[in-house]
């Protein structure tokens, strides 16, 4: 990756490194229990539930929503769906990690479009440069937030910074609303300046993909609800922005929790253009996991609670991970690395609440937090 004419590399894994040997430990995994790294039933089961999670209410909103609050509630109950979509199914078949065949993981990966999302700009933010560059300012854009949140030591600070703790929920809501009307467009036009738009195969076609996509979601959840619904218009659009305020706000904490909380790093681009750690042991400085053990927040975020393991092998579906974990902890402690968890879902909360506290106040008047696991 070229950032300010600079080649950003890590350094080169040895023999005997953690690298290697979690990745012979982990391929030992799969072939001594003679299964697949990739989707199994529960998977299956879990693609069909999140998209019934997401359906299910839309079809009732259109045949019986005949009052506005059934099609707020209806609404509503779409954006647990659509969260879901996103962290449960179509993420890991856009990481091909759903199915071992490319076409399968596309198809599977094409929900993305039902939930308002592009593949090809999701595939460059996410895929490379978040998952390449993880909590590295200026080139992880999951730190980006347009100046209304301050996520890292070096992005400049506000008087406004002060009171984000309280104000990032309703940031945090404008996620996926952004998606809609202009992430997409915009990405588009930078990755492809920028030289990442090498990654998107015939450009014209992208812009035909998104045009389109973005025209026949805004026909299937507006027009289609308008004209199908007794109820004002404004409703439906009220309703529109709740789903996706709700689905936002799931998305963005569930992503924070794993980067931005206490006793995670947080990096700069160094001089020399070449990071001090290894690929993976980079990913164990700046990621970390919550509430593995509560089985319903598992199942709904996708295991994403198992972010160490989701970024060590992005490749590898979900439903394994509870498996590699142990794994995964026993090899760090071998090569005294860190292996960062929350317990409990309210303890990553409170590290992020605390990291954000943190990150407001002014540059020199900074203090560190301790981490409570």
């Amino acid at each position: 990756m070229i950032q300010d004419g600079k080649q950003v590399r890590f350094i080169r894994p040895g023999k005997d490194s953690f690298r290697s040997t979690l990745t012979q430990r982990v391929r030992a995994y799969f072939s001594d229990n003679n299964i697949s790294n990739k989707a199994n039933s529960k998977m299956v089961m879990k693609t069909i539930g999140m998209l019934a999670m997401y359906f299910i209410p839309f079809a009732i909103m259109l045949t019986l929503g005949q009052s506005f609050w059934i099609v707020l509630v209806c609404y509503l109950l779409m954006g647990f769906g659509m969260a879901g979509i996103g962290m449960g199914v179509m993420h890991d078949a856009i990481h091909e990690a759903y199915h071992s065949n490319r076409i399968v993981n596309k198809i599977i990966g094409s929900t993305i479009y039902l939930i308002s999302g592009n593949a090809a700009t999701w595939r460059i933010q996410h895929n490379i440069l978040h998952h390449t560059f993880t909590n590295i300012e200026g080139l992880d854009e999951d730190m980006e937030t347009a100046g209304l949140i301050r996520l890292h030591p070096s992005q400049q600070w506000k008087p406004m910074h002060r009171y984000q703790k309280w104000y990032a929920p309703f940031v945090y809501g404008l996620l996926t609303l952004n998606w809609v009307v202009a992430k997409d467009f915009k990405q588009l036009i930078r990755y492809y300046r920028r030289g990442a738009g090498s990654n998107l195969r015939k450009i014209r076609n992208e812009w035909i993909i998104l045009i389109i996509t973005k025209a026949v979601y805004y026909s299937l959840f507006i027009v289609l609800p308008i004209l199908l619904t007794p109820v004002a218009w404004y409703w439906v659009v009220a309703g529109f922005v709740l789903m996706h305020f709700t689905a936002s706000v799931i998305l963005s904490y569930v992503f924070q929790l794993a980067h931005m909380v206490e006793g995670v790093e947080n990096m700069d681009i160094p001089e020399s253009g070449v990071m001090d750690d290894e690929w993976m042991e980079h990913q164990m400085m700046t990621t970390a996991n919550f509430a593995r053990k509560n089985k319903l927040i598992s199942w709904f975020v996708g295991g994403l609670n198992f972010q160490v393991e989701h970024h060590l092998f992005p490749n590898i579906c979900h439903v394994h991970y509870p498996a590699l974990a142990r794994i995964v902890q026993q090899t760090a402690s071998e090569f005294n690395l860190p292996y960062r968890e929350y317990t409990k879902f309210s303890q990553a909360l409170k590290a992020h609440n605390d990291y954000l506290l943190r990150m407001g106040r002014r540059p020199g008047n900074v203090q560190p937090l301790t981490a409570t696991t």
